[in-house]
């Protein structure tokens, strides 16, 4: 399996990515936008391909507690995985203070508070260009889970 990003700094791709057909920016953009919508705070995404050498994008976004955390790393596992994009296992999912999702050229970083403000990745990663990911043009993404039952077996064939 190889890495979709052209140049002298190639890598493979994470063994756990499927290689969908999107972009590491098009993927980076929908995770802060996904992550967003699930009411994550503060969501930037740094362009870190021509300093780290371990992707191209990393996406920085905190969730206001334990369980706020645990629904944007679900959000993006569920959405994602519908779209192809595969995630290695994730880190630090169990305690949910700093939780990393690694999808090859693209690793979220979702964070409590309290974790974003002591390891200041912000500060860490802030030589690297920002990426205005509003503008960048979203591939289609798949629906959000409803959690609301349907009142009916009629309305469930209508949906």
């Amino acid at each position: 399996m190889y890495s979709t990003r052209v140049g002298p700094l190639a890598w493979p791709a994470s063994p756990y990515s499927s290689e969908p057909d999107i972009d590491s920016k098009q993927l980076a953009a929908a995770c802060a936008h996904l992550a967003e919508e699930k009411k994550g705070l503060d969501v930037r995404v740094y362009e870190v391909g021509q300093y780290l050498h371990v992707g191209d994008y990393f996406v920085v976004v905190t969730g206001t507690s334990r369980p706020h955390v645990k629904a944007i790393h679900q959000e993006l596992h569920v959405r994602l995985k519908k779209m192809g994009a595969l995630h290695g296992e994730p880190e630090g999912a169990d305690m949910a203070w700093w939780v990393v999702l690694d999808y090859g050229t693209v690793v979220v970083h979702a964070l409590q508070p309290e974790a974003r403000e002591y390891y200041d990745l912000d500060r860490l990663y802030s030589d690297c260009p920002e990426l205005d990911w509003r503008e960048v043009e979203l591939p289609p993404l798949a629906p959000a889970a409803t959690d609301a039952a349907p009142a009916s077996d009629a309305e469930a064939l209508e949906a």
